[in-house]
């Protein structure tokens, strides 16, 4: 007689998992990297009408994060068979559009406090954010394949690293701003940047977390 957990076993692998979501996620990442290197090139970029451009471009990419999100949580709400438990895919799809979120917020804050130049901190916060989001990004593609685990595990703990360099660059930066700076208003509008791109940071752990609690439950 078949046991509770063995039954579920067969169902597990009779019935074909729902590819839909893979795709999706595999989009919304994809959708962060794009993301990320139009970021980049707009804080490298001081001409104005230029700027302009980069950061309709974190809009645009941003509002098609959106989109992917809506549409996993429509095929959460509709499909009975999921490639994993609900709840992770919901906080999967939530974390990862936070990350985008985070990033727009940087964007918008620059365009608003119309910054010209942009510190060494900023700089760095962006390289981290990058290269995080590529790590997602590889985490997510191999996803789908129970023989890519490890090199999931591998992108995850690389992302979680990166995380507490950001931390550490992001607490100096903040030292120093306080330190050296003597306009109160520039104080505010560097601090609320260096925040926005250090949550960023904090949110692609997020997505690193989920991710584990994905990779345990299915190995």
């Amino acid at each position: 007689m078949l046991t509770h957990l063995n039954l579920n076993t067969v169902f597990n692998y009779l019935v074909p998992k729902n590819k839909i979501f893979q795709h999706l996620f595999c989009q919304s990442s994809a959708n962060l990297v794009a993301i990320s290197h139009s970021f980049t090139k707009l804080i490298h970029q001081t001409d104005a009408m230029r700027q302009s451009k980069f950061l309709e471009e974190v809009q645009m990419l941003e509002d098609k994060g959106d989109e992917i999100t809506h549409e996993i949580f429509l095929k959460l709400s509709t499909d009975f068979i999921t490639p994993f438990d609900r709840q992770d895919i919901h906080y999967l799809a939530t974390s990862l559009d936070d990350i985008a979120d985070c990033i727009n917020a940087a964007a918008n804050r620059i365009e608003l406090y119309k910054v010209e130049r942009y510190s060494p901190a900023m700089e760095r916060l962006n390289e981290i954010i990058v290269r995080q989001v590529k790590e997602i990004n590889v985490a997510v593609q191999c996803m789908e394949s129970l023989r890519s685990m490890e090199r999931i595990k591998e992108a995850l703990v690389r992302i979680n690293s990166l995380e507490n360099e950001a931390d550490a660059i992001h607490e100096e930066a903040i030292a120093s701003l306080f330190e050296r700076e003597t306009d109160a208003i520039r104080i505010l509008k560097a601090k609320e940047i260096l925040d926005d791109m250090e949550n960023a940071t904090d949110r692609c752990e997020d997505v690193a977390n989920v991710l584990e609690t994905i990779v345990i439950k299915l190995s």
